[in-house]
């Protein structure tokens, strides 16, 4: 078996639980050549790094802070990864160059559909709080489940106009709403689908009027259970996680390295054992 490289790029990125998943799918695989690292890379230094890669590099998953330097170092991009504006995924093309994509979108369809128990019905509107990269990625997967309208609600609206721009690219009817300012009992009442990417601290107030959304997805999984997560199970809802987002990201990944169907269960249980059960990371 030929010996092939891939990684994660970050900073920091020595606790990432992307090599866990990797490793674990080319055993799977049979791919005994193959191996899965961690680099530590930040945005400045992420162009000559990539470029420096030699010919046995099939791949490299990207994490904060240095997604939209790989969208910027790619030869071709894909649609998605330009209407996000970032990529957390290069892969090796038959000409050398690297081509980026956003399989962060496929985390979120992925966990909200799981974990979330997300069904596409009728027309719905969304909600998301915040609007960092993963805010972009979360309203791209809104549209691709369906969704018409969605929420953004974020604590300077002038930060958000990259994500908003995202949510319409994707078909969505997009308002922004000012955190303090913010009827949060009626952005949930009207509310299919939450997506918070803030931190517990943040949401703790609103709690209780944002568990009564049916599908939440909080990206928060440590440290577990977050108050939200906690209401949501209170009142018997489901509640998908930041943990199922990174499972269903790597599935594409995988594919996209290696050309072959990722083995879904042998990565969820290898992710798993890693975070000792804390989530049981459904799959269907």
């Amino acid at each position: 078996m030929a010996f092939r490289r891939a990684g994660v790029l970050g900073s920091p990125v020595r606790h990432s639980l992307s090599p866990v998943l990797h490793n674990a799918a080319y055993a799977a695989l049979g791919l005994t050549g193959w191996h899965y690292d961690t680099h530590e890379v930040d945005a400045e230094a992420l162009p000559g790094f990539v470029h420096s890669l030699g010919e046995e590099w099939v791949g490299l998953s990207v994490t904060m802070p240095g997604k939209r330097a790989a969208l910027a170092v790619a030869d071709e991009a894909t649609p998605r990864a330009l209407a996000v504006g970032a990529a957390n995924t290069l892969v090796r093309l038959p000409s050398g160059g690297w081509r980026a994509d956003c399989t962060d979108v496929d985390g979120v369809t992925g966990a909200l559909r799981a974990a979330g128990g997300f069904r596409p019905g009728s027309p719905a509107t969304g909600m998301v709080l915040g609007a960092g990269g993963t805010a972009a990625a979360a309203v791209a997967a809104l549209g691709e489940l369906g969704l018409t309208d969605v929420h953004i609600v974020v604590r300077d609206p002038a930060r958000a106009k990259a994500t908003a721009e995202t949510a319409r690219g994707a078909g969505l009817g997009v308002v922004v709403h000012r955190w303090a300012e913010a009827d949060f009992g009626a952005l949930a009442a009207s509310a299919r689908v939450l997506v918070s990417t803030v931190p517990p601290d943040a949401v703790a107030p609103h709690v209780p009027a944002l568990a009564a959304v049916p599908c939440v997805l909080d990206v928060i999984y440590h440290p577990w259970p977050t108050p939200l997560a906690e209401a949501v199970a209170a009142r018997g809802g489901r509640v998908a996680t930041g943990l199922d987002m990174l499972l269903h990201q790597a599935f594409g990944q995988v594919e996209q390295f290696t050309g072959r169907a990722a083995p879904r269960a042998v990565m969820r249980d290898a992710l798993r054992e890693a975070t000792h059960g804390i989530l049981p990371l459904p799959l269907d």
